[in-house]
């Protein structure tokens, strides 16, 4: 599902750990990582943001090829795959934050949020049918993957501005090099 580079220091991976790629930021949850950048409403931003994630998760300790690292980063694709393509307002940018909840010693929670600024186009809320996508059809199937792969997920109306935020929780499983004020790179 991810492109895991050739070597160790191959394009995606780091060379060397970055320390600034683990810190934490305050918040109203016990967060322990977090991820947060703007992109342009492209293909390219949206790859973009793909890559990062994949790089970002790399530090936090889900490594590259793993199943809860590959299903992360496809989550993130089909979510900034969506903005481009159903959220974008030429001009306008699209948001990517990504959240390390810790829930217990060796698991965690990653949540992933997209914002974009349509708000008239929202997609349908999770658990509401909708009608069946024709076979021969190559949309439509971007969130039928998420809800398969998340533990949750729906959107709500953007804060402060016109737009929508799209989110998914996925839970890792066990992870030794997962914890709560560490990553395996500091």
């Amino acid at each position: 599902m991810t492109n895991n580079p050739a070597g160790p220091t191959g394009p995606g991976r780091l060379a060397t750990p970055a320390a600034h790629l683990g810190t934490a930021s305050p918040g109203l949850i016990p967060v322990s990582r977090t991820f947060a950048m703007r992109f342009t409403s492209t293909p390219r931003g949206a790859r973009l943001a793909r890559h990062l994630t994949a790089v970002r998760l790399d530090a936090w300790g889900l490594p590259y090829g793993t199943d809860d690292h590959d299903a992360i980063v496809l989550i993130v694709a089909e979510l900034t795959a969506n903005a481009v393509l159903h959220g974008n307002v030429p001009g306008r940018d699209f948001h990517l934050r990504l959240a390390l909840l810790a829930t217990g010693p060796r698991s965690a929670t990653v949540r992933v949020e997209v914002t974009d600024s349509r708000g008239e186009r929202v997609p349908p809320r999770p658990g509401v049918s909708r009608p069946e996508v024709p076979a021969v059809d190559e949309t439509g199937r971007g969130l039928l993957l998420v809800a398969a792969l998340a533990a949750r997920w729906d959107w709500r109306p953007r804060p402060g501005g016109p737009g929508k935020t799209v989110w998914a929780e996925y839970e890792t499983a066990t992870q030794s090099d997962v914890h709560p004020l560490h990553s395996r790179h500091e």
